[in-house]
């Protein structure tokens, strides 16, 4: 059986406390076969029914790169109008995306309709397909980092407008857009904690007791 001791331990909890959702990269370029390789390790997630619902595309066109960016500038100017006064200002300041600098840039999808896994888990609760996935980007996320990437998530989108981008199946539900490359700096709070945006609560406020 195989054991962790408690320096691994102390190690792991350091890597979660240093994942960081990254906005600011350096343009360096990844090794060959990084993508890949992350895409290996989330993969090794659990899925509902061992349903593997994950589907990857690696965004390397430069137009489709293009339109994303277009994209994600209008879905913020929209966004931007839910707020005023300073919240509004402030929103206005932050740096949501990392689109323009990342080298790596990775859409992930959830493919609803697959019969891998026969159905096991998913007829009470079709959702847990795209938990799934979910679960996956996270693993990949940790991995990432304890190679030194940062990996940043992506949600100011328009999911049908990413749907026609891309040129996917209809099936596939769109679940994030992940840049990924070396960041700039390295921090273990997160960027809106440090933007005074929102901050980190204790685990305390969460959790009942029944």
């Amino acid at each position: 059986m195989i054991s962790f001791d408690d320096t691994f331990r102390r190690q792991l909890h350091e890597l979660f406390v240093w994942r960081r959702d990254v906005r600011r990269f350096r343009r360096d370029p990844l090794p060959d076969g990084t993508l890949e390789r992350l895409i290996d390790t989330a993969c090794l997630s659990p899925s509902v029914g061992l349903s593997q619902p994950w589907r990857f595309v690696i965004v390397e066109d430069k137009a489709r790169r293009l339109a994303v960016i277009e994209d994600f500038r209008a879905c913020n100017a929209d966004a931007l109008q839910s707020y005023s006064g300073e919240r509004a200002a402030l929103y206005a300041a932050l740096k949501l995306s990392g689109l323009e600098d990342a080298p790596g840039h990775l859409a992930v999808f959830a493919e609803k309709t697959s019969t891998i896994g026969s159905g096991l888990g998913r007829a009470t609760m079709p959702e847990t397909t795209e938990y799934s996935v979910v679960a996956a980007i996270c693993s990949m996320w940790l991995a990432a980092r304890a190679e030194g990437i940062g990996l940043g998530w992506v949600s100011i989108l328009n999911p049908i407008r990413i749907h026609d981008i891309l040129d996917v199946p209809e099936a596939w539900k769109f679940i994030g857009y992940l840049c990924i490359g070396y960041p700039e700096t390295e921090c273990d709070r997160p960027e809106l904690e440090q933007a005074k945006w929102e901050s980190r609560r204790n685990s305390s406020e969460f959790t009942v007791r029944r």
